[in-house]
């Protein structure tokens, strides 16, 4: 199992799960993917739980605060894409269109973030790793494998990643519908969908993909533990077996039997 200890600049390198119910939560999933944890005080009664395999971090989790349990905020899953420069990045990020939800700040030692909504409105932050990369692990069994953005302007997303981070794009034909695959050099960094009518009113958003041995073992997994299978089941030629999955709590996931 490789261990990163550091993650290329414009590549995915975090993912934590902002939770309504972080207790519960945290039960749900350390069963779901059997991931140990490691509770670290953030405040009063408060811990950012470090998520992690074999005593490696792969993502995190913490409780949602009272202002936004008020505002009936759902719980969901932040993705974090590793940057040189966090202020560079922010200014860049503005200039193509986006609004800044948070930072540029410095999280104690570990590094330095900030957070954004971009144009189409999926919300996503940057990292910039100083005692913390971010996952030491990914790309393997019970870990993140891949981001995918649900997009409302597919092409306004293109030219909006390409000029913060640099992405080139390919556009493949997956089961009849267009599906847009980020490069970096020679790496996949990420995927994007246009979202249509049938969506209804969902905002855009960035979906995070764990990768599972047996997708429908896991499936019944989730529905054992009460979770709820939003897709089932579904086969991607040449790629995988996939479903959506909602937690407890309402936080939404993917996960995918490569």
């Amino acid at each position: 199992m490789a261990s990163y200890t550091k993650h290329q600049a414009g590549t995915f390198c975090w993912t934590e799960l902002c939770s309504r119910d972080w207790a519960s939560a945290k039960a749900f999933y350390t069963q779901l993917f059997d991931w140990q944890h490691d509770d670290q005080p953030i405040g009063d009664d408060l811990y950012y739980t470090m998520l992690q395999l074999n005593g490696k971090d792969i993502g995190a989790m913490y409780q949602m605060e009272a202002e936004r349990l008020d505002q009936k905020v759902p719980s969901h899953w932040l993705n974090y894409i590793a940057v040189d420069n966090v202020d560079e990045t922010v200014e860049k990020a503005k200039q193509a269109g986006a609004r800044v939800i948070a930072g540029p700040h410095d999280v104690m030692d570990a590094g330095r973030m900030a957070m954004f909504f971009e144009p189409n409105g999926a919300m996503f932050a940057i990292w910039q790793g100083n005692q913390h990369c971010g996952s030491q692990i990914k790309n393997e069994a019970r870990s993140v494998c891949w981001n995918e953005l649900a997009s409302k302007d597919a092409e306004a997303s293109r030219q909006f990643y390409s000029s913060v981070f640099g992405w080139q794009y390919k556009v493949e034909d997956m089961d009849g519908m267009p599906y847009t695959i980020f490069t970096l050099g020679d790496e996949e960094v990420a995927g994007m969908l246009e979202m249509n009518e049938e969506w209804g009113d969902m905002p855009a958003h960035w979906m995070t993909y764990f990768q599972v041995t047996n997708c429908d073992e896991t499936l019944a997994k989730v529905e054992e533990l009460g979770g709820t299978v939003c897709v089932p089941a579904t086969d991607v030629p040449n790629v995988g077996r996939f479903s959506v999955i909602n937690d407890p709590q309402g936080g939404f996931l993917s996960v995918i039997e490569m």
